[in-house]
C-alpha cells in the first residue's frame, strides 16, 4: 500500500480522491488551510467524513507558506534520504474564476507559490511523482470544441487561469531539471454531492429547492461539459502511474446549455424556477467541452456517470442534507 500527501483535502475533488484511496487501503496525509473562499461549512462537512477513516491524517496547513510546509515535511520524515510519500497530489488551489478578478494576489500565492513549495519538497526529499490539478479555463475564449490538450492555452481570460498556467510551467521545469514524474490534469466543470457552492450546479439545485430567484449571467445559451466528481477522482488516481510528463484533459462527455440544465432540474425537483438574467460576466467562457482522447489512450479512462444519473445523485444528496445545505452561502 502507498502513502500519499494530498493537498486541498477538504476541497470538493480532493475529498473524493482521498475517500477512494483510503478505500483501496492506502494512507492519505491530507492538508488544507480551510480558507473561506466559499462557505466553510461545506469543507467541514467533507473533512468530517474523512477524519474517522483508518489511514487518514490531517494537518491544517497553507501550502503558500514555505517555512510551514518545510517544518511539516521534516516532522514526518522516516529517515534521512528516504521519501515518506510515494506521491504528492496537489489539488489545493484558490479556485473561482470571477473572484480571481477581485483579488488576484491570493490566487498567485496559492496556485503558483504553493505549487513551487511542493515541487521543492519533491526535489529535496526525492519524491518521484507529482500530480497537479489545473483547469479547462486555460483554453480561453476561442477554443475548438471539443478541446484537445494541444489547443492554445496562452491567452487566459482571468487571473485564476493565468495562475494555473504558471503552476503548469513550474511543474514542467521541475520535471525537466530533476526528472520528477509529473501528471497535470485540466479539469472541466465538475459537479456532484457536496460540490462547491459557488458553482452553477449546487447553486441551481439549492435555489430551485428553496424557491430562491435563479440568477443566470447572460442568455443561458452558454454551454458546459459537466463531469461527475467520481469520474474525476477516479481519473486523477489513474494518473499516479509513471508517465514521464503528461498534460491530460478530464471532462464530461455530455455538453448541455444552461437553459437546458434549468429545465432538467425543474423536472427532477418538481418545482418551477424563477429565472433572472443578469449581464454576462467578461471572465466567463462561452463554452467548454473536453476532448478526452488522450485520457482514453493513456489511462483507459472515460466518464461513466451519465449527466442524468449524476444530477439524480446530487438531488438525492441535497434532500438528505437539506437541513444544513439549504443554509450554505452560494456567493
Amino acid at each position: 500500500m502507498a502513502n500519499y500527501l494530498l493537498t486541498g483535502v477538504a476541497g470538493f475533488i480532493a475529498a473524493r480522491v482521498a475517500e477512494l484511496l483510503l478505500a483501496e487501503g492506502h494512507t492519505v496525509v491530507g492538508v488544507d488551510d480551510l480558507n473561506d473562499a466559499y462557505d466553510i461549512r461545506m469543507k467541514e462537512y467533507r473533512l468530517e467524513r474523512l477524519i474517522t477513516q483508518p489511514g487518514f491524517f490531517f494537518k491544517k496547513l497553507d501550502i503558500s507558506d514555505k517555512e510551514e510546509v518545510e517544518r511539516f515535511i521534516q516532522a514526518r520524515l522516516i529517515k534521512d534520504g528516504e521519501p515518506i510519500y510515494d506521491a504528492v497530489i496537489n489539488l489545493a488551489a484558490r479556485a473561482g474564476i470571477r473572484q480571481s478578478v477581485k483579488d488576484p494576489w491570493v490566487y498567485l500565492n496559492t496556485n503558483i507559490i504553493g505549487t513551487l513549495n511542493l515541487l521543492e519538497i519533491c526535489r529535496q526529499y526525492k519524491i518521484g511523482k507529482f500530480i497537479l490539478a489545473s483547469t479547462s479555463s486555460l483554453y480561453g475564449a476561442n477554443a475548438p470544441q471539443p478541446t484537445p490538450e494541444e489547443a492554445n492555452s496562452d491567452l487566459p481570460l482571468q487571473p485564476y487561469a493565468a495562475s494555473k498556467k504558471g503552476a503548469e510551467a513550474l511543474a514542467h521545469s521541475y520535471h525537466y531539471l530533476y526528472n520528477i514524474d509529473v501528471t497535470i490534469f485540466r479539469y472541466f466543470t465538475v459537479y456532484g454531492p457536496a460540490g462547491r457552492p459557488d458553482m452553477v450546479m449546487f447553486r441551481f439545485v439549492q435555489w430551485v429547492f428553496e424557491g430562491k430567484k435563479l440568477k443566470v449571467n447572460g442568455d443561458g445559451e452558454q454551454s458546459r461539459g459537466f463531469t461527475y466528481v467520481d469520474d474525476i477522482a477516479r481519473g486523477t488516481i489513474l494518473g499516479l502511474r509513471p508517465m514521464g510528463y503528461q498534460l491530460i484533459n478530464l471532462g464530461g462527455h455530455e455538453r448541455i446549455k444552461i437553459n437546458q440544465l434549468i429545465r432538467i432540474l425543474e423536472d427532477k425537483i418538481g418545482r418551477k424556477a424563477e429565472v433572472e438574467h443578469l449581464p454576462a460576466h467578461p471572465a466567463d467562457m462561452r463554452s467548454n467541452w473536453a476532448n478526452i482522447e488522450k485520457a482514453e489512450q493513456l489511462l483507459s479512462w472515460h466518464p461513466e456517470v451519465s449527466l442524468d444519473e449524476g444530477i439524480t445523485r446530487l438531488i438525492s444528496w441535497y434532500k438528505a442534507e437539506r437541513d444544513w445545505a439549504s443554509l450554505i452561502r452560494t456567493g
